[in-house]
């Protein structure tokens, strides 16, 4: 355990550096998309690097949403490269996270609910995965949050790397291609998130309760 808290020490004091030093770099106050893109275009080469950190940056330890870091991508370095920068950055971001919260909080978790479905340690892979997969497509849900959740749960690491990709992609096109026009409307977002939600908290019911049928059979299996 002593191992596992000095790496996430490292980890979270290589972040907090690496924060430092786009401020030292002269990241603006005003982080609002066409703010950071033209900063980021006056950095040269760097340029990409750097949004990858700050998209990493965004979804460890903050401050910056991740969604207008897409946007800043798109408006800076075009749909495709932004694209490829923004979700490689989240990418990494989320599995720091994830590893984060392995590391320091399954153990815990797993002898303090040892029978429930989602964090025990036999949890089906096929329900996580779904979990995380919906939960990335619609971003009323925090970045950050799912991916620390997600790291104590039962899920294999390669499955949520997985989920968060194909999960977070489409967002991360539509923002990045449309940049700082595009707005969500707040009802069908949240309408949205509370169906997912719902669905989550219905599954691990159903199979509870119908330990037989053909969904129960399916989500169990841990392959």
């Amino acid at each position: 355990m002593t191992l596992r808290i000095a790496i996430v020490v490292v980890v979270m004091a290589a972040l907090a550096g690496a924060w430092w030093l786009l401020q030292i770099l002269g990241i603006p106050a005003d982080l609002s998309p066409d703010a950071l893109a033209q900063w980021l275009k006056s950095q040269g080469a760097a340029g990409p690097l750097l949004l990858m950190l700050l998209m990493t940056i965004a979804v460890v330890i903050g401050p910056i949403p991740t969604l207008p870091v897409s946007a800043t991508a798109g408006l800076a370095f075009g749909v495709l490269e932004g694209t490829a920068i923004a979700a490689t950055g989240a990418l990494l971001g989320a599995m720091a996270a994830f590893w984060i919260a392995r590391c320091l909080g399954r153990e815990v978790i797993c002898k303090r609910f040892p029978d429930n479905p989602v964090l025990a340690r036999d949890g089906s892979q096929r329900f996580l995965t779904i979990a995380i997969l919906l939960t990335r497509l619609i971003p009323v849900f925090s970045f950050a949050l799912i991916s620390y959740a997600a790291g104590v749960t039962a899920i294999r690491a390669w499955r949520f790397a997985i989920a968060t990709f194909v999960g977070m992609l489409p967002m991360t096109v539509v923002f990045a291609g449309l940049g700082n026009t595009f707005t969500l409307n707040p009802v069908l977002t949240v309408a949205a998130g509370a169906i997912i939600l719902a669905v989550m908290v219905w599954l691990p019911w159903s199979i509870s309760r119908h330990p037989g049928s053909q969904l129960a059979r399916w989500l169990q299996l841990n392959q």
